[in-house]
């Protein structure tokens, strides 16, 4: 049985497939999409084999979180992804924390959605969907996320979704992407702030 694609307002968030390799591959060969990510792009191959396997497992392994495609309702026209990735949290930046290996209480809360989309609205909504979804779940206390401390448009995603600026960091990148130098900004939101605030 298919799981239900999870609905906001104006989209339609569902699991990826192997039809959705192309749409992946589109995506990230934006550069700027990739502004504040990485560099190079991927083959379809690529994706195929490696990409689209790592979104899908984390459904697998923590069922109700994982990675989902973002498809607007009324057109059902894929615009990016959203994804609640369950993390083990460290003292290092959060980009290293690695995957949780058992039950999930910290989150991280991700999202890449193409050009045509910004400016919309449509990462906050769904952001705000998949923070309502995290807390859905009583074992999760809290969400973190992380970005580059000069991709204004994504720390105004956070902070609307009802995240707060906790820490800068500096990551020692093999390969700095430009405004690196400025460092990775990380937001959390704890279960208690989000119920204090009757959610965002």
């Amino acid at each position: 049985m298919t799981e239900a694609a999870l609905l906001t307002r104006r989209l339609s968030l569902r699991r990826f497939t192997v039809a959705d390799a192309a749409n992946v591959v589109s995506l990230d060969g934006d550069s700027r999409v990739m502004r504040f990510l990485e560099r190079g792009t991927k083959s379809v191959e690529e994706v195929r084999d490696t990409v689209l396997p790592r979104l899908v497992s984390c459904h697998l392994c923590h069922p109700g979180f994982g990675y989902w495609a973002a498809e607007t309702r009324t057109e059902e026209v894929f615009i990016g992804w959203f994804g609640l990735r369950p993390v083990t949290p460290s003292v290092d930046a959060i980009v290293h924390w690695p995957d949780a290996r058992d039950q999930a209480d910290v989150v991280e809360l991700g999202y890449r959605l193409r050009c045509s989309a910004w400016g919309q609205g449509y990462a906050t909504e769904g952001a705000r969907a998949l923070v309502r979804r995290a807390f859905a779940d009583p074992g999760v206390r809290e969400i973190v996320a992380t970005t580059m401390a000069v991709n204004v448009a994504s720390r105004r995603v956070m902070e609307k979704a009802g995240m707060s600026l906790m820490r800068t960091v500096h990551v020692d990148w093999p390969e700095p992407l430009d405004g690196t130098e400025e460092g990775e900004v990380e937001y959390r939101l704890r279960r208690n702030d989000w119920r204090a605030g009757s959610g965002p």
